[in-house]
């Protein structure tokens, strides 16, 4: 007959495997997406295409930016264009991601 502590540790192993699996499932999928990324990339240099998110940036969001103050970047644009919280701060981490690769 299996105890107690048998049970919990056939319970923690089978939790274990379960969160190793999504964590190689999510390692799959965001590789894909750099892949994904990088070709979108290439393709926009072939057509001569300049993709720069914060190419029309408000200047007091830019400024914001500059000095590394991500927090009150968000806070001003979503002043200044009356978007939802998600929204502005992904755009202001696109704009970050891009500045960080040189583009």
């Amino acid at each position: 007959m299996i105890g107690f502590s048998g049970v919990v540790s056939a319970c923690t192993l089978a939790w274990v495997w379960i969160v190793l699996m999504r964590v190689d499932s999510i390692k799959k999928r965001t590789s894909a997406l750099y892949g994904v990324e990088a070709k979108l990339d290439l393709l926009l240099k072939q057509a001569g295409i300049e993709y720069d998110p914060g190419k029309n940036l408000p200047a007091q969001v830019r400024e914001a930016l500059e000095r590394g103050e991500k927090i009150q970047a968000i806070r001003r644009y979503r002043e200044v264009t009356g978007i939802g919280l998600r929204e502005a701060a992904e755009l202001i981490e696109e704009i970050q991601r891009s500045a960080g690769r040189g583009a």
